[in-house]
């Protein structure tokens, strides 16, 4: 809150105009983490919800300015295979960004407990159709075969 505070002070006598919907939208604003992804909500006349799983994110990125920077802020912001250049989703006003930065990086990449999570199954158990596994086992056993032969060639 602070942070909106002082953003809406640089407006000088018209503070009061940034500062009721930002004053709304802090006490509305509401993030949401589970295994599937994250979900953000806001808005008391007009709510808005952004739901993103961590399969769709494509990137996130840090950013601070000079006042979040002062009160030791920052956003992370999380971006998807849109067609928009813009974020996604904007999580703000953060303390604890780098954890939660490295939170995201290993549920995007899959990763639970330091391992990825389909490491150590069965093609089948991993979600793998068994006759795609079975055509990959006959291409795998023939760039083998092609291997060999060509060692003994040189």
């Amino acid at each position: 809150m602070k942070y909106y505070v002082l953003t809406s002070l640089l407006l000088g006598p018209f503070f009061f105009i940034p500062l009721i919907p930002l004053y709304f939208r802090y006490h509305t604003l509401h993030y949401d983490f589970d295994e599937e992804g994250i979900s953000m909500r806001w808005g008391i006349l007009f709510r808005r919800e952004v739901t993103l799983t961590y399969a769709r994110i494509q990137d996130i990125h840090l950013t601070s300015n000079i006042i979040e920077r002062w009160l030791r802020l920052a956003r992370i912001q999380i971006q998807t295979a849109s067609a928009s250049a813009s974020a996604e989703m904007t999580i703000e006003g953060l303390h604890e960004f780098e954890m939660l930065r490295d939170y995201l990086y290993t549920k995007m990449r899959g990763v639970k407990h330091g391992a990825p999570a389909s490491a150590g199954l069965a093609p089948a158990e991993a979600g793998v159709p068994s006759d795609l596994a079975s055509a990959l086992r006959e291409v795998a056993a023939e760039l083998r075969a092609v291997r060999e032969a060509l060692s003994k060639r040189s």
